[in-house]
């Protein structure tokens, strides 16, 4: 007879109740509450039946006795703290090789059965370097039994109707990749995660389980930053014989793109890991000395240079008063996203270097004047505490200049040590004995080489169009003199922006070559510089070569009808040049654009929403900053009227919190355009002056940021009333 293996022996503790007190303060709920106990012990009860003398085995007694007596008699900021503990504890007490425990809290969460952790530990876990309350294992999972949520789902139209339970269930798996105690993840917190796919649930209306899955599993590695989640959503009303149907599935980091939220292709994720960039970085970005916009632009090409870092993302850009040392400019703040192969040490020596590079003298006074200071916010999900660095950085709950651009790109990401998410932080920061605090950190928008402060007025673009066949005023500039002359009188009137086109947009209008264009319009943009117009210009074209051409003339902006569609280098090119672009939503182009004037009923905002939203993530994947893109959805471009109408009137909902455009500043161009004519029953373009004046109205009460229009004094004094209105803007 073979003799018998003890692989598979355990003495096991079931559905012990014990009292721990667990949380962080107060709001954590730091008290003694009901803790339900699995023990199991792997020791050898093979001769069990042959001797009631077991001398491997282990009294489940004892067992019961020491991890009640621990567990009542200590304290712990987290779950995994108090596990992880209770297993040192058990493994030094008795001899067992191994032990499994499992942490159920059922009163921790108002809407679920419980939450809680379950691990697997032996004795070579546990050494001195590393401490009980941060060892993590791949076998380790954090869970949430039965969510109940209420929510629209199935596709009979009864259940279309009112909203109905669903039950979900979440196992949060460590990545088992990270293998070193600084690539180790940090505790998750229960009611984080529970917020964030409750608030997302609660407001869908998916018609199958399986979608419903599918996002939350999506939702948990997005935002709440999990590296591999098991998703069991069940319906409890699918079935009339059977308690519930379910949908379980597993998601892990590699199923998404950090940055774009699509999914990677398996060349890309091959490629992340090859070169080693694993590690997630977000680092601030300041300065107030010399050109700011170009310290910030530059240091971000010297990070991925110098770093051996792919830039993700990049916040919008913020103009904010200075913080310790008040007597000094204003900065530019932004924060950035990065994956890097450097350990946090190395990191911080080669952003020192950057840093020194583009003139920061580090024998100045702390915290003054400096034409750019890097900052590493979070490495991963690592605390570390070095002579020379800290990580998460100390002051970041302090700082609105930094939690206000965190929050563009990192609004659902938790701080690793205080618990709250980045968003959390800054509604926290912004709240003084129950007031909402006005902001300090105002959003600009770089032009030229100054910037615009978002919400101040609303910005006009003046139309200088120096083609011979325009709908309102083609061939009126068409000689250097008459265009600069024109150029100077918008000034005067009150435009901001001068945006010089060379090629006709309007619907039909036949295609011209590529130097005919450039030769109408560079010139009058050097001619406009050389009179002493200093303001910003943009460059209205939807080809690279000609964006470039004007850049290097004196433009500073690119305004792109196509949004990058009609020619694929001009993305790359805007991000080369460093400057803003203008993301324009249209389909085809101006010669067929009309004839895919086709939305679906009450989906014209999801329809250009999701199409911006393509091209914004092209844009920003060639390496454009988020701060420098502006987005038009296209008035008047494949579309009818009522499609015009449509947009202006649900304007708010193209950039609302929650979207997938939330944030971004619009430019709308309803001037003249034949959707006023409609309305107005003016069929000459030039005599539709009081109609766009309304357009122009209905925008600014929209929040459009820039309006691009032809009547420079008429809509000048339109927008001051509806900024005075609509903005509170004070006239002057």
């Amino acid at each position: 007879m073979e003799p018998l293996v003890a692989d598979l022996d355990w003495i096991m503790v079931q559905d012990l109740r014990v009292h721990a007190t667990l949380g962080m303060d107060g709001w954590e709920r730091r008290k003694l509450q009901p803790v339900m106990l699995n023990l199991a012990a792997h020791v050898n009860v093979c001769a069990a039946g042959e001797s009631d003398l077991l001398v491997d085995s282990v009294s489940y007694s004892a067992l019961a006795k020491t991890a009640q007596k621990f567990t009542e008699g200590s304290q712990h900021q987290t779950t995994e703290a108090l596990v992880n503990t209770l297993a040192h504890v058990l493994l030094r007490e008795y001899p067992i090789e191994r032990v499994r425990i499992r942490v159920d809290r059922p009163r921790t969460l108002l809407h679920a059965v419980s939450a809680g952790i379950e691990v697997e530990r032996t004795p070579d876990d546990y050494t001195e370097e590393l401490g009980d309350a941060t060892l993590y294992r791949p076998t380790d999972v954090i869970f949430i039994k039965e969510l109940r949520l209420n929510t629209i789902i199935g596709v009979n139209s009864w259940e279309r109707r009112e909203k109905q339970t669903v039950l979900v269930s979440l196992k949060v798996h460590p990545d088992a990749r990270l293998r070193t105690t600084a690539s180790l993840p940090r505790p998750y917190n229960f009611r984080t995660i529970v917020r964030t796919v409750t608030q997302a649930t609660e407001n869908s209306a998916y018609k199958t389980v399986e979608a419903l899955a599918s996002v939350i599993a999506r939702i948990c590695v997005e935002r709440c930053h999990v590296p591999r989640i098991t998703v069991l959503a069940e319906k409890p009303s699918a079935l009339l014989f059977a308690r519930a149907a379910a949908v379980q599935i597993t998601r892990d980091r590699d199923a998404y793109d950090d940055l774009a939220a699509v999914p990677l292709t398996a060349a890309s994720a091959e490629a992340a890991l090859q070169s080693h960039r694993t590690n997630l970085v977000y680092i601030a970005l300041g300065s107030n000395m010399g050109d700011r916009v170009r310290a910030l632009q530059q240091s971000l090409k010297a990070m991925a240079a110098t770093c051996d870092a792919d830039v993700l993302d990049t916040s919008f850009l913020y103009e904010t008063a200075p913080m310790y040392v008040e007597d000094q400019p204003m900065f530019l703040n932004a924060v950035c996203k990065i994956r890097t192969s450097l350990a946090p040490e190395e990191l911080l020596r080669r952003l020192k270097t950057i840093e020194a590079d583009m003139g920061r003298d580090f024998g100045a006074i702390r915290n003054g004047p400096r034409p750019l200071d890097l900052d590493i916010l979070f490495y991963n999900n690592v605390v570390l505490e070095t002579p020379t660095l800290i990580i998460p950085h100390p002051r970041i709950a302090e700082r609105e200049f930094v939690l206000r651009p965190l929050c563009d790109i990192a609004l659902h990401r938790e701080h690793p040590t205080l618990y709250r998410t980045c968003g959390q932080l800054l509604d926290q920061l912004m709240h003084v004995d129950g007031d909402l605090q006005p902001p300090s950190a105002v959003p600009v928008i770089p032009l030229g080489t100054t910037v615009w402060q978002r919400g101040a007025h609303t910005c006009i673009m003046g139309i200088l169009n120096v083609t011979p066949d325009s709908f309102s005023d083609g061939g009126k500039y068409s000689d250097l003199e008459h265009a600069v002359n024109a150029a100077r009188a918008m000034v005067e009137a009150g435009a901001n922006i001068i945006d010089v086109g060379g090629m006709s947009t309007r619907p039909g209008a036949d295609d011209v070559p590529m130097d005919e264009e450039a030769q109408r319009a560079i010139p009058v943009i050097r001619a406009l510089r050389a009179s002493g117009i200093d303001c910003p210009i943009s460059i209205d074209t939807f080809r690279a070569e000609v964006a470039k051409r004007a850049i290097e003339a004196g433009a500073n902006i690119i305004n792109d009808v196509s949004g990058g569609d009609l020619d694929a280098n001009m993305f790359p090119v805007a991000a080369e040049l460093g400057v803003p672009i203008c993301v324009m939503h249209m389909r085809g182009t101006p010669k067929t654009m009309q004839s895919q004037a086709e939305y679906p009923a009450g989906q014209l905002i999801d329809e250009i929403v999701g199409e911006l939203s393509e091209r914004v993530k092209r844009a920003k994947k060639a390496g454009i900053s988020r701060w420098n893109i502006i987005l038009d959805p296209g008035l008047g471009f494949a579309k009818k009227a009522e499609h015009s109408f449509a947009l202006l009137r649900r304007l708010p909902e193209l950039t609302a919190p929650g979207g997938r455009l939330v944030g971004f500043p619009t430019l709308v161009g309803p001037s003249r355009k034949g959707f006023v004519g409609v309305a107005t029953g003016q069929k000459n373009p030039a005599d539709r002056t009081w109609g766009t004046a309304a357009a122009c109205t209905a925008a600014v009460a929209g929040g459009a940021d820039i309006l691009r229009v032809h009547d420079i004094t008429e809509m000048t004094q339109s927008i001051k009333v509806a900024d005075a209105v609509w903005r509170n803007v004070k006239p002057l």
